[in-house]
Formats: structure tokens, C-alpha cells, sequence
């Protein structure tokens, strides 16, 4: 019988290493798909086309279309006259219910207009 002075550990730490890189790989996915809660603050500055559309939702719900007032219905149907690659900045007031902006947002989405840009200050 042979008697073992040590112990091998380099398949341990092949196996530590192998679960360290999931671990990070995971990581990396779920921290790139996180939102951060602050939006309305940024401290870079939006690209202004003059070319581009401004939808506002204010803090009472109220849909703006560059200055006017607008229903979802509305909205609906404005959308349908422009082309979807037409540059939208989206304006949100940050005390607005946040379901006023996703409704907004997927109507843009079924729309397919892509080229979207959030309003954020400084």
C-alpha cells in the first residue's frame, strides 16, 4: 500500500478557474442589461437633428407631439405618416408614471422606429 504525503490540487483549481470564468461571463450579461433608475440626469449631451420628432410625457400623462397635445390614438395614427427611420427624442418627466413611457414605447416599437434617443438634463 502506497501512502499519499500530499495532495494533488490542480484539478481543484482547474475547476475553481472554469467556475470563476462563468461567474464573470454572467456577470457581464446581467450588469449590461441593468436600467438605471436615475434617468432623467446624464452628463453627456443629446445629439440635436432637425430632422427629428419630440414625443414629451408630462407629469399628469398628458402626450406632447413636438407642441401639441396629443392622445395615444393619436399618436397612433401621426406615427403612421412618418418614416421610421425619422430620429424621436422621447422626453419623459421623471415624476410621470413609468407605464405612460412603455406605452409609448411599444407603440413606437410596433412602428419600428429604431432610431430613438431618452431626453436626459445635465
Amino acid at each position: 500500500m502506497k501512502k499519499f504525503d500530499s495532495i494533488n490540487v490542480v484539478p481543484f483549481i482547474d475547476v475553481l478557474l472554469v467556475l470563476l470564468v462563468i461567474v464573470l461571463t454572467t456577470a457581464t450579461f446581467i450588469s449590461k442589461g441593468i436600467i438605471p433608475i436615475n434617468l432623467p440626469k446624464a452628463k453627456s449631451q443629446s445629439y440635436q437633428d432637425l430632422n427629428q420628432t419630440t414625443i414629451t410625457i408630462k407629469s399628469d400623462g398628458a402626450i406632447y407631439l413636438e407642441k401639441t397635445k396629443v392622445t395615444i390614438d393619436d399618436l397612433n395614427s401621426s406615427l403612421n405618416s412618418l418614416n421610421p427611420k425619422t430620429p424621436i427624442d422621447l422626453r419623459c418627466d421623471k415624476d410621470a408614471k413609468f407605464q405612460n413611457f412603455v406605452t409609448v414605447l411599444e407603440l413606437l416599437k410596433s412602428k419600428e422606429f429604431n432610431n430613438l434617443s431618452i431626453v436626459t438634463k445635465e
